[in-house]
């Protein structure tokens, strides 16, 4: 392997269960911070650069499946026996696939518009659409939240697929996380992604065996992994809460985050988690080997 992924974490020093923050595509450990923000003094969380991610580069190609071993790596580097993993879209797909991996560590998992047999129903890509992108997202840079730019670029690009509530603060969530993750996510991790979308991915035959509270949180109108997709993920799990926001897209955690955070906060103080875990804390950022 070889591979010292970049992490970031928060909340050194607090005695409770560790959380394991897993982003999506294009994304890189920035993207989670508002996740880590939401539980703030009640959990501990490390949100690494997946592997070809952010500041996580790779010359090689990889298949998916490599991102379970450099995460496994990560967990006995960081010496978390035992952990919560929280996965955003590609993050939840992982994030199932390490707990079918290791169920003796993974205690449980929040699934953020993801899914077990992910489906999408995004229209065709036009010109205009990546014209307007680009346009929206460089000046959305210069000028994070700007109303004109929502309003004449923002809400005709390619953004009105991800989010639905177009506020300047989801447009600074994008300005501050989502370009700079976009830009530096590698050949090698868009060719693993594209490969194996190639191939089919479907685990919910393997659902029933996941004994451990979930959360799943969609977006109504999500069109990346369609609501209709995570809700039958959702039916096959044994111990899972479901909540469906209305009037949201992909992105929705950006888009109402004092919702998701309020709602993320009470499902995990409900749960009987050990609050004397003997994970050792990170450092506020680092890389394992």
């Amino acid at each position: 392997m070889g591979l010292q992924l970049y992490y970031r974490a928060w909340g050194k020093g607090i005695p409770s269960l560790p959380i394991l923050l897993l982003h999506g595509h294009p994304g890189n450990a920035d993207c989670m911070e508002v996740f880590a923000e939401a539980v703030a003094g009640i959990h501990p969380c490390v949100a690494p650069d997946l592997r070809g991610y952010g500041r996580s580069q790779v010359r090689d190609p990889f298949e998916m499946a490599t991102h379970l071993e450099d995460l496994q790596e990560l967990l006995d580097c960081l010496g978390w026996q035992e952990c919560l993993v929280l996965g955003w879209s590609l993050g939840g797909i992982l994030a199932l696939e390490l707990a079918l991996r290791l169920p003796q560590r993974v205690k449980g998992l929040v699934l953020v518009a993801s899914a077990a047999c992910p489906r999408s129903n995004h229209a065709p890509i036009t010109v205009g659409d990546q014209l307007n992108t680009g346009i929206a997202s460089l000046l959305n840079w210069l000028w994070p939240g700007w109303s004109w730019n929502i309003d004449t670029f923002g809400r005709r690009s390619l953004y009105r697929y991800l989010i639905q509530q177009h506020t300047p603060t989801a447009y600074r969530y994008l300005a501050q996380a989502a370009l700079p993750a976009y830009l530096h996510t590698s050949p090698q991790a868009r060719r693993a992604l594209r490969t194996a979308l190639q191939q089919g991915y479907n685990r919910e035959g393997e659902l029933q065996h996941l004994r451990l509270p979930v959360l799943l949180l969609a977006g109504e109108r999500d069109r990346h992994i369609t609501a209709a997709s995570s809700l039958a993920t959702a039916r096959l799990l044994p111990q899972c809460t479901c909540i469906v926001y209305p009037d949201v897209a992909h992105l929705f955690p950006w888009e109402i985050p004092e919702q998701v955070g309020r709602d993320l906060r009470r499902w995990l103080s409900a749960q009987d988690w050990d609050k004397g875990s003997s994970s050792n804390p990170p450092s506020a950022e680092g890389a394992a080997a």
